[in-house]
């Protein structure tokens, strides 16, 4: 591990804080999977498994940012110990449900309250590591890039795990466990009161939530569309393997993906920037768009795993500053929700981007499915250089108090 990031862990604290995250949100990975694998083996219907896992992921949206407004406002472990408490139940009652074959109705409102009462858990850990680096800013995108690496390797990790206990172990099995990572990591997270963020009571001045930001109004539909890159990449990749007759080399291209960003992400942090943050955000956006058009004209297995590759290389620094933005764009008070909120776009963006290919796959082929991330990367591309832009010189530097 290169010097910047062996000097990051070594803040107090900061190794526990990121190992308690890494495995509080390993099942934000597997969640998805698991309901699908669980639901679809007790009815035998995708339909109903897609639709139940849909719920908890709605649910998941418009909770997250909830949530992660209450810990901007009480504390991080006064509002975690509780929610991830009934987290659990509400994963342990859908389990059970599904088990002993209550009606099917009574899948939906558990997978609601599951998805409502799941944190944003990648947001508070970045919000931690504002708090923890408040005196050095400087090295903000340092953690920033390597939380966008932790992210990578769950993204990897998780699917394959679930997978393997559903299918080899129990068709239940796989959502038991990602329900004991959440627990597990949570409470260990909410244990560590010395790095916790202090409580930000709302300020005179600041009403109604954190969409007020003019900057957090560009950031959201930026990172929805961003979600639906990579939503539509991991579809169309698996689709073009199988079309390839290698299905089995799917993971294989969406590893190479996952490399690309990971790479560029421990470059990122590795740097120290000259260039604003703003400018650094818009031309990660634009270099995202250009390099989405490859993929679509390739018809060569692996040819295809180089291209994404470099297509994954694009990922993390349109990702990283964004992040950025929010932490220097939003008050404080408000940081957690900000997060949460981008976070959870992401999530509701990798769904529609997912559905979307999914169609095209079906009716076109994987070529034109290759086409959903290619508009989704041009459209955030054309809102981050507009939006970034427009509302500059409004949107100061919120100075932490």
């Amino acid at each position: 591990m290169s010097s910047p990031y062996r000097d990051l862990l070594s803040v107090r604290g900061a190794r526990s804080f990121v190992a308690a995250g890494f495995v509080g949100r390993m099942s934000m990975s597997m969640t998805g999977i698991g309901i699908v694998l669980l639901v679809s083996a007790v009815t035998g219907s995708y339909g109903i498994a897609g639709a139940v896992a849909a719920t908890l992921s709605v649910a998941y949206a418009v909770g997250a940012p909830l949530s992660a407004r209450l810990a901007d406002r009480y504390g991080q472990r006064r509002v975690l110990v509780p929610l991830v408490l009934v987290n659990s139940a509400a994963f342990a009652l859908l389990i059970a449900s599904d088990l002993v074959g209550l009606a099917v109705w009574t899948l939906f409102p558990l997978a609601a309250l599951a998805g409502a009462t799941q944190v944003s858990l990648g947001a508070w850990v970045r919000a931690r590591w504002s708090h923890a680096l408040r005196d050095r800013p400087e090295r903000l995108q340092t953690a920033f890039s390597f939380e966008s690496v932790v992210d990578e390797s769950i993204f990897v990790a998780g699917p394959m795990i679930v997978t393997a206990l559903s299918t080899g172990v129990h068709p239940a099995a796989g959502l038991a466990v990602a329900s004991a990572l959440t627990l597990a990591g949570s409470l260990a997270l909410a244990a560590q009161r010395g790095t916790e963020p202090p409580p930000r009571p709302r300020q005179e001045g600041h009403h109604g939530g954190v969409l007020a930001n003019p900057a957090v109004r560009v950031l959201v539909p930026v990172f929805l569309m961003l979600g639906v890159v990579f939503g539509a990449i991991d579809i169309s990749g698996v689709a073009f393997a199988e079309e390839q007759g290698h299905k089995a080399m799917a993971g294989l291209v969406l590893g190479c993906y996952a490399l690309g960003s990971a790479a560029a992400a421990l470059w990122y942090g590795a740097r120290a920037w000259a260039s604003p943050l703003d400018r650094r955000f818009k031309t990660g956006l634009l270099v995202l768009a250009v390099m989405m058009i490859p993929p679509v004209l390739v018809t060569d297995l692996w040819t295809m795993m180089i291209v994404v590759f470099f297509s994954g290389l694009a990922i993390s620094p349109s990702v990283i500053p964004g992040y950025g933005l929010i932490e220097q764009r939003v008050p404080p008070h408000q940081l957690t929700e900000g997060l949460a909120l981008v976070s959870t776009m992401v999530g509701l963006g990798v769904a529609a981007g997912a559905s979307a290919s999914g169609r095209l796959v079906d009716a076109y082929g994987s070529s034109a499915s290759f086409l959903v991330p290619l508009g989704a990367a041009v459209l955030a591309a054309v809102v981050g250089v507009a939006g970034v832009r427009g509302s500059g010189p409004s949107i100061t530097k919120v100075t932490q108090q």
